[in-house]
């Protein structure tokens, strides 16, 4: 069940929620989804490219806040697989922003030993666009910091059912039976067979969906909501969930004790 309590009290910091006392807990994996550039431009009268041009500003400032508070891994939902249904125009908008992003940035993720990953279908993205995130994976692999994993023309969905279908061949050449099949096998058939389940799942833009996204994978995660568009959003935002994180009792279905 999606938890109003948590939506609720993204509204609340607009309004000086009360300060959290208690010890922090760093989720090891915080997984966002960032919505809200197109309303956020549309808002001030600017064309959609321009709030994915700001989205990108504040991208630098969250995985910058991310790494220095101690979380190992912050996955961003970047472009979907159903983003290629928008205008033509913002699409190549969007294809350019890794490119623009990574030309900025890359120097300091190295010198930051952040490990760049991207998980979705990488062949269909332009020439440029696999240029630059290839070129981020190769001179960041061997770092050992918090790993920035941007979930790339992704789709949840997809993702599930290519998984199945190497399932479907490994039975039929052998290497695996019926029988071998658990939930620890799908996670190893997944994007994310490497890295841990989400702990905090972060949504902007007051969008109350996970929209396609990381289905499998956040099905003990918490989720919290704000009403805030991506490109406000803000290092304060970020800590603010993971305030409201560290106040729940995490029981994965079973009972607190």
């Amino acid at each position: 069940m999606l938890e109003r309590f948590s939506f609720k009290s993204a509204k609340q910091k607009e309004n000086h929620d009360e300060p959290w006392t208690g010890e922090l807990n760093i989720p090891k994996h915080i997984a966002i989804i960032m919505d809200g550039n197109g309303r956020w431009a549309k808002k001030r009268g600017l064309p959609r490219i321009a709030g994915h041009r700001e989205g990108m500003k504040t991208v630098k400032k969250i995985v910058r806040e991310a790494d220095s508070i101690g979380v190992e891994v912050l996955t961003l939902y970047a472009f979907s697989t159903e983003n290629w249904k928008r205008p033509k125009d913002e699409v190549a908008f969007l294809m350019k922003l890794p490119e623009q992003f990574l030309t900025t940035y890359l120097t300091e993720l190295v010198e930051k030993n952040v490990q760049v990953r991207v998980m979705g279908d990488t062949t269909q993205l332009p020439s440029h666009t696999f240029k630059a995130v290839t070129e981020a994976i190769e001179r960041t692999e061997d770092n050992d910091g918090m790993i920035l994993n941007f979930a790339l023309n992704y789709g949840s969905r997809y993702e599930i059912v290519s998984a199945v279908r190497q399932i479907a061949d490994d039975i039929q050449s052998g290497q695996l039976t019926a029988d071998d099949v658990c939930e620890d096998i799908i996670s190893d058939y997944l994007l994310t067979k490497a890295l841990p389940d989400p702990d905090l799942l972060i949504r902007t833009s007051g969008e109350i969906r996970l929209s396609n996204f990381m289905l499998w994978q956040l099905a003990y995660t918490e989720l919290w909501f704000t009403d805030v568009y991506w490109p406000d959003f803000s290092e304060q935002h970020l800590r603010d969930a993971i305030k409201h994180f560290s106040r729940r009792g995490r029981r994965f279905g079973g009972v607190k004790g």
